[in-house]
């Protein structure tokens, strides 16, 4: 897999990156969330190995660490595209239409949810309530939120991310 800039994956870089960070870590209740978001803010996923790394300078069992990986949706355990585009599939946003724009974004985008497009530019995943719900149908790219997207605002949306690959 690639990573942003479009070079081969170095497993061997992106754990230098997280001993990087974990020495600016002090071991502290509450730390393990902030120091997940680094990681996936760095390299786009949280790798495996990881796992054992952030485990050991937190103090903290590996089985506790992989279980906050694994229950929230935002931590990705493999690499990502470049923009992950949720769409919200929560009861608010089905009632004024979200899965007719799923079905147009994955015929769009040529995936299902959980898969890249081919380029790698973007990534489709369901989500459930950003709340947003007075604005919906909701999506969210990357950490930013756009409310009553239609077919036509999320052509033009993902537009504009896959344009940045060419300039």
């Amino acid at each position: 897999m690639d990573d942003r800039s479009g070079s081969p994956r170095d497993a061997g870089r992106d754990l230098e990156i997280v001993r990087d960070l974990l020495v600016q870590v002090t071991p502290a209740p509450g730390a393990l969330l902030p120091l997940l978001h680094e990681v996936q803010g760095c390299l786009g996923y949280i790798p495996k190995d990881a796992i054992r790394l952030i485990a050991h300078a937190l103090n903290l069992s590996r089985a506790e660490v992989q279980g906050v990986v694994s229950f929230y949706h935002d931590f990705h355990e493999e690499p990502t595209a470049d923009h992950v585009v949720q769409l919200c599939m929560a009861e608010a946003c089905q009632a004024v239409g979200c899965r007719a724009l799923a079905d147009h974004a994955k015929s769009q985008c040529g995936v299902e949810f959980h898969d890249a497009t081919p380029d790698g530019r973007l990534q489709l995943e369901p989500a459930y309530c950003f709340g947003n719900c007075a604005a919906g149908p909701t999506i969210r790219v990357d950490d930013r939120v756009y409310g009553r997207v239609t077919a036509a605002r999320f052509d033009a949306l993902t537009a504009v991310l896959r344009a940045e690959a060419i300039s």
